[in-house]
């Protein structure tokens, strides 16, 4: 990548006899939202400490922004924006004074960071209460608040820890439109980690799945569920002839599976360009379509696939005749 502004190469984190982040490389571009994805304990915080000079590197090397974060780690902190898992906004100052506060460590001079925080208090809906204080808040808000903290300072690159961890789904809905807004209009890099694999699949440009300290498969989230074999199509006729090899012959198909007299999964790339052929196949052997629908591969099943387990996020897994299939209904 000619434009990257996130370079890490063989990047290695130990505590004593434990490899925490096991020789990880990757490049992230600028303008990109950058995910990376696994359950908790796979390294994913770990890593970001290293990229935001917070914890040391053990082994390989990596630049943020241009800048080495071993051997300047101030230029780095001076470029990035970082909201953390753990809340550090101080729940006896007034909202407003928390993101002056971080301003003013970041050394933005007074009469910007006054505008800034007006500014980043109306992006992210707390102007109302920017005058009220922190121990009045929500958790939701307080996430919100921080989310404004961290870009105070015009950063380059946004980092994000599990930026919406323990929100309720509505809450966390919007945080997401905060974090598109950044990335869509201020261009921001955005390297967040997360284990909500639907964040992961809203949000990201590409992600790298992440387990045991290693990155397992990395890509944008289309291209790794493309690679799983594409949509499955769940078909149910009126009785008659066997069709399963009427369905193998046809163009893409990549698997059939009869599931009994009746009924047939198949597995094609993309349902709707079929689909015409099947049913007109299916009309012309004396048939008629009792049911049908289609379900495409989410980025659990992705997880699935590379690691052997599941990694949930309130989606249940399905079974199919002993094979896995996690996917969401279309």
């Amino acid at each position: 990548m000619t434009n990257s502004i996130i370079q890490a190469d063989n990047l290695t984190k130990k505590f004593g006899d434990k490899i925490a982040v096991n020789h990880v490389s990757f490049e992230i571009e600028e303008g990109e939202l950058f995910g990376f994805l696994g359950p908790n304990g796979a390294g994913k915080t770990t890593t970001i400490r290293m990229l935001t000079t917070l914890t040391s590197v053990t082994e390989g090397r990596a630049h943020v922004a241009g800048h080495d974060v071993s051997k300047d780690p101030g230029a780095v902190r001076a470029a990035i924006g970082m909201v953390p898992q753990q809340l550090t906004s101080d729940d006896e100052l007034k909202g407003i004074e928390n993101v002056l506060l971080f301003a003013k460590l970041h050394h933005v001079p007074n009469e910007k960071a006054r505008r800034r925080a007006a500014e980043l208090m109306r992006l992210v809906d707390l102007q109302a209460f920017a005058e009220k204080k922190v121990k009045t808040y929500s958790g939701g808000m307080k996430r919100r608040l921080q989310l404004a903290m961290g870009l105070v300072h015009d950063p380059h690159v946004l980092f994000l820890d599990e930026p919406s961890l323990g929100l309720d789904i509505q809450t966390r809905s919007k945080m997401w439109d905060y974090v598109r807004k950044l990335n869509d209009e201020n261009g921001i890099t955005v390297f967040m980690t997360t284990h909500y694999l639907e964040e992961a699949d809203a949000l990201c440009d590409r992600v790298a799945i992440v387990d045991g300290g290693a990155i397992k498969v990395s890509g944008s989230p289309a291209e790794l569920k493309m690679n799983l074999g594409g949509d499955l199509l769940s078909i149910q006729v009126t009785d008659g002839p066997d069709l399963t090899h009427f369905f193998e012959d046809m163009h893409e198909v990549k698997e059939v599976t009869k599931i009994d007299q009746s009924s047939y999964w198949i597995k094609i790339p993309r349902v709707e360009k079929a689909l015409p052929e099947i049913v007109g196949g299916v009309v012309q052997r004396g048939l008629k379509i009792a049911d049908i629908s289609f379900t495409r591969p989410t980025l659990d099943q992705v997880f699935l696939q590379v690691t052997g387990r599941q990694l949930r996020d309130g989606g249940e897994s399905q079974s199919m005749q002993g094979v896995p299939v996690l996917m969401e209904e279309v």
